[in-house]
């Protein structure tokens, strides 16, 4: 066994080899064209149809365009890292399994840490921002039903669960099932994207992008909300200017989060060697494509400065921009597509929490009862305890602006997935890789230096609850996944 202790690692040939055992092994359904289709799923939501406008409005102007594609330039890095990967280690789990073959148990157990807060937050807030939409879908056919209500001294936000719930069972019962459902929903929300950006364009004003990056402005809140690197460079603030162009970035990273999702499927993927690379990079390539388009047009057609969080916190989104042009009937166009938008979005963040879920069971870490699956060929343990989770969460519990945490969580990952693209190529040359990621060491290289310049572009408020949430994921690991893990047991023996 190589390795010992917190260093063990697991080779690719074992954890290749469990995906044949029969109570936990996974149907292979899907093909390249599914895996594109749960990419742009989960991407396209929450961030092109609202972080967009209140980006540009609170900190970089029309200068968010530029923000987008270093936010896209970094996810490519990290996408072509990921597509090595996942074609030469098909297993389910992203970057936790890609970490236990490389780094050891601890790292791995880290990434996994990482990936529950992406996954599982990321889907109790966008569930939570579904019934949002929902309540607004309702009030515009005349229906005014809130979606949230109060039970005693507690909110209960029965839209959230609903979702969650419905998208559960279609998980439970198959994946293909899940991937049908998404095509339907995805190709409504990309005609509303197509839609805005064609209407858009014609009433885009020149004089709207200038100055496109705009004169920096003082923080309105403490130094624990600018970004760390205006911090430590002695910047004022990160509001526009460079330091908000580059602040930005961060902040729009969360709209491209869920293309790693593609690679949790890669075990139940036909040809995963082939299709899951393709998988990765068309969805990330058709996203970044519709966002520059969506930034230019609702920044060209409203000044920036309307663009800003309103009074109360209200954010503005894609639909302000089109009722101060006059175009209300795209504000129902707008509510209806982000709504479908949003359906997909929870329903492969669920896919994505589950999958990471069953391949720490697995392995052990966690109790491997969660790890078995169904006659449907899924992991009904896990989908059930990841819904019960979200549904706790979204149903009863505000939330909060937690894209940021989100975000630090998915880079840290990011940046190990690329250094182990280095470390698997001296140490297994051997392996058969499907995809190669190019000039290495340099384009993994590249992505740990882009995506560790967006995480220091992330507010300081945002590190010290990482590091908060990480001290309880070590916690959890020395109280019981240490002793517990599958590769301690067979020490032992």
């Amino acid at each position: 066994m190589p390795g010992s202790g917190l260093w063990r690692t697991k080779s690719i040939e074992q954890s290749i080899a469990d995906t044949d055992e029969p109570d936990t092994k996974l149907r292979k359904d899907l093909t390249a064209w599914d895996l594109t289709v749960f990419g742009v799923a989960v991407v396209i939501g929450a961030g092109i149809f609202t972080v967009t406008a209140s980006t540009a409005g609170n900190v970089a102007g029309p200068s968010v365009v530029i923000s987008f594609v270093i936010a896209a330039i970094a996810c490519g890095l990290a996408a072509l890292c990921y597509a090595e990967f996942a074609s030469t280690v098909p297993v389910a789990g992203s970057a936790y399994t890609f970490s236990y073959a490389t780094f050891g148990e601890f790292v791995a157990w880290i990434i996994g840490w990482d990936l529950v807060l992406e996954f599982a937050l990321a889907a109790a807030v966008v569930a939570k921002g579904w019934s949002a939409y929902l309540s607004q879908v309702l009030g515009l056919f005349g229906l005014d039903v809130p979606t949230v209500v109060s039970l005693g001294p507690v909110d209960f936000d029965w839209g959230t669960v609903l979702i969650v719930l419905v998208l559960g069972t279609l998980l439970a019962v198959g994946t293909k099932l899940s991937s049908r459902f998404s095509q339907v929903i995805t190709a409504i929300k990309v005609a509303v994207v197509l839609l805005v950006i064609v209407v858009g364009i014609g009433y885009i004003k020149a004089a709207n992008y200038t100055p496109f990056v705009p004169p920096a402005q003082p923080a309105s809140s403490g130094s624990l909300n600018q970004s760390l690197f205006s911090l430590i460079a002695g910047g004022q603030s990160s509001s526009f200017g460079i330091f908000g162009l580059l602040a930005a970035a961060s902040v729009l990273f969360f709209a491209f989060i869920g293309f790693d999702i593609v690679a949790t499927t890669a075990e139940e993927t036909r040809n995963p060697q082939r299709n899951v690379p393709r998988g990765i990079l068309g969805s990330l390539g058709i996203v970044t494509v519709l966002y520059v388009a969506v930034s230019l047009v609702v920044t060209g057609m409203e000044p920036y400065t309307k663009l800003a969080t309103g009074a109360g916190g209200t954010k503005k989104t894609l639909a302000t921009a089109f009722a101060d042009n006059g175009v209300h009937w795209a504000a129902t166009v707008i509510a209806i597509g982000a709504l479908a938008g949003l359906t997909t979005v929870v329903m492969v963040l669920l896919l994505g929490q589950t999958r990471v879920l069953f391949a720490m069971s697995r392995d052990g870490l966690i109790p491997r009862g969660l790890a078995k699956t169904g006659r449907h060929g899924t992991p009904v343990r896990s989908t059930v305890l990841v819904v019960i989770a979200v549904v706790i969460a979204g149903g009863f519990f505000p939330s909060g602006d937690l894209e940021e945490m989100v975000n630090v969580g998915t880079l840290f990952a990011f940046v190990l997935v690329s250094l182990g693209v280095i470390v698997l190529r001296r140490t297994r040359p051997d392996l058969p890789r499907g995809f190669r990621t190019p000039l290495v060491p340099l384009v993994p290289v590249l992505s740990v230096l882009a995506c560790l310049w967006l995480m220091l572009n992330l507010a300081v408020f945002t590190w010290v609850r990482f590091v908060i949430w990480m001290a309880i994921g070590v916690a959890v690991y020395f109280a019981y996944g240490i002793r517990k893990s599958t590769l301690a047991t067979a020490a032992k023996v």
